[in-house]
């Protein structure tokens, strides 16, 4: 009996030392269990249906935030997980990624997930860690054997820790079982892996310039809108600059969604309709934005110009509801609220539109003591007075206009000098038009073309400026070789300032360029008959008759006695 006792001992003996021996290589940390509920398996499709790119990744919010690897979204149309029980689920949205890092943040539809805790502390070199696999794969332990610091304050680790491409996107956890990291590609050092830091995933985030953003294009499923509504109101101007029409549209909806009550969205989608020639659904999304609005008064601005667009660009299209007096109504209740000046300008502009240029004249001077006080104001209230033929009130508003702007000028003065210019030429006033084309020029050289220049050889012509004439035509004609338009006009002039022979040989080049037009030949018979080659001028004037130039006749009359 104590033998067999003794045996027994024995062999509980052995059995205990072989259990604690090997118990080092098997043994889990006690939070492997809770914590590979968290991790799924991250699939990535392409438009046809067929797998791109796979890759782990774990929640970090209990409402389906999930990290993973970039890599495998790119060019993705769609894109699932499998969570550790099986079930998959489709993402959703897209909430940051960066592709240096090859990290990406998405939200998937699911009401409640189990997250991980993100660790801000970061690991230490030497200091243990453990790499957690997709369902049922052991973890994987290591040590830091470097950490790297890269944006400011996160981590980029080196660890003796052994993985495999399916490992990707796998977290990275602490010993408190926090995850810390997220697996990157392995290297060519077996026994060598890298993880970047969690809190850097984490922190990934959109924002209105996002949705130009290189890395995240290149991901064809939904981006998120930014959290921020200011930011996401960027993103909305923004996609109206950069989306097609269905991305854009699709846009807007998000943002209702995600922002019910901010009238913007309404707003938006009011204009698309109205795009669209729906405008009694325009109109109700204008009803909706001021029920929301926090100020109604930008509402009511915005239903103006709203109504005015329709009323001036689209007046054949049937809808009774918005009319002229109805937007000038709007604009007027908005500055009721909110005495802006911006609303009576917009009252101006209304007016103007509907040619009531005495009263858009009397708005417009209402403001020119107010902020918006400028030459852009000037200059609109002096179309009012251009419409009523007044000219001398139009160009005292243009003097004003100009006023606004010190010497030496601006860029910024340079379409209202112009604007200057092209009424004092209709005024006969060429040799002010002159100088204020002058100005012109100065500030708009590297963008003047020969229109320009012919623009202000007319005004020197009429103002007997011919030597500046003769260069500014000269211009014209180095700039737009192939216009017989220009010789012609340098022709006529060089026949004017007595210069013959130098007006047969450009109207030479005018009859080169336009053998069927007949200024070449009336320039040419004119400047020989001037010469006393009369003969030979009769006969360039009769090919001009010929052509069918009126002027022709009575100097054929005049050179042939």
């Amino acid at each position: 009996m104590r033998k067999i006792l003794s045996g027994r001992v024995l062999r509980l003996v052995i059995g205990v030392f072989y259990l604690f021996a090997f118990l080092p290589l098997s043994a889990q940390p006690s939070w492997v269990k809770k914590a590979s509920k968290s991790v799924v398996m991250v699939k990535t499709f392409n438009a046809d249906g067929t797998l791109l790119g796979s890759a782990c990744g774990f929640y970090v919010t209990n409402d389906g935030v999930v990290l993973s690897s970039f890599a495998p979204f790119k060019g993705a149309q769609r894109a699932v997980v499998i969570d550790a029980g099986g079930k998959e689920l489709p993402v959703e949205y897209i909430l940051g990624a960066n592709e240096t890092y090859d990290v990406a943040k998405f939200r998937v539809t699911k009401s409640k997930t189990q997250p991980l805790t993100v660790s801000t502390t970061k690991l230490a070199v030497d200091e243990k860690a453990w790499l957690l696999p997709y369902l049922d794969q052991k973890t994987v332990q290591g040590e830091v054997t470097k950490a790297e610091t890269f944006s400011g304050d996160y981590a980029y680790y080196t660890l003796t820790l052994k993985m495999t491409d399916q490992m990707v996107g796998a977290p990275l956890m602490n010993e408190q079982g926090q995850v810390v990291g997220l697996m990157q590609q392995p290297g060519g050092d077996a026994t060598q892996s890298y993880a970047v830091s969690a809190v850097f995933a984490d922190s990934l985030k959109l924002n209105g310039l996002s949705i130009n953003d290189p890395t995240l294009r290149s991901i064809a499923i939904k981006k998120a809108l930014p959290d921020d509504v200011d930011q996401a109101l960027l993103t909305l101007y923004m996609g109206g600059q950069s989306q097609d029409s269905l991305s854009y549209v699709q846009l807007i909806e998000d943002f209702i969604q995600k922002f019910p009550n901010h009238p913007d969205g309404y707003t938006y989608r009011a204009q698309l309709l109205a795009d669209g020639l729906r405008f009694a659904d325009a109109d109700r999304d204008m009803q909706k934005a001021l029920k929301v609005a926090e100020h109604p008064d930008e509402v009511h601005y915005a239903y103006s110009r709203l109504m005015l667009q329709k009323v001036v660009f689209l007046p054949e299209e049937p809808y009774d509801a918005w009319t002229f007096d109805r937007a000038f109504d709007e604009a007027g209740e908005a500055y009721r609220q909110n005495p802006l000046p911006v609303y009576r300008q917009q009252q101006a502009a209304v007016r103007y539109m509907q040619k009531n240029y005495d009263e858009a004249y009397d708005i417009y001077e209402s403001l020119f003591s107010s902020s918006l006080r400028s030459a852009e104001l000037f200059y609109t209230a002096s179309l009012c007075k251009q419409q009523l033929k007044d000219t001398t009130a139009q160009l005292a508003l243009m003097d004003s206009c100009v006023a606004q702007f010190n010497k030496p000028y601006l860029k910024e003065a340079a379409p209202y000098l112009l604007g200057r210019a092209q009424l004092l030429m209709d005024m006969g006033c060429y040799r002010q038009a002159v100088t204020d084309l002058n100005d012109y020029e100065s500030l708009m050289a590297a963008q003047v073309n020969s229109n320009f220049y012919y623009m202000r050889y007319r005004a020197e012509v009429e103002g007997r400026l011919y030597q500046q004439a003769l260069n500014d035509i000269e211009k014209a004609i180095t700039m737009t070789p192939q216009s017989d338009l220009y010789y012609s006009e340098k022709a006529a002039l060089l026949v004017r300032v007595g210069y013959f022979d130098d007006a047969i040989e450009t109207a030479k080049i005018c009859i080169q360029l336009a053998p069927d037009h007949s200024d070449g030949y009336l320039f040419m018979g004119l400047a020989q008959c001037l010469k006393g080659e009369k003969a030979e001028g009769v006969k360039n004037l009769q090919k001009a008759k010929e052509l069918g130039d009126a002027q022709a006749d009575d100097l054929i009359e005049k050179y042939s006695k």
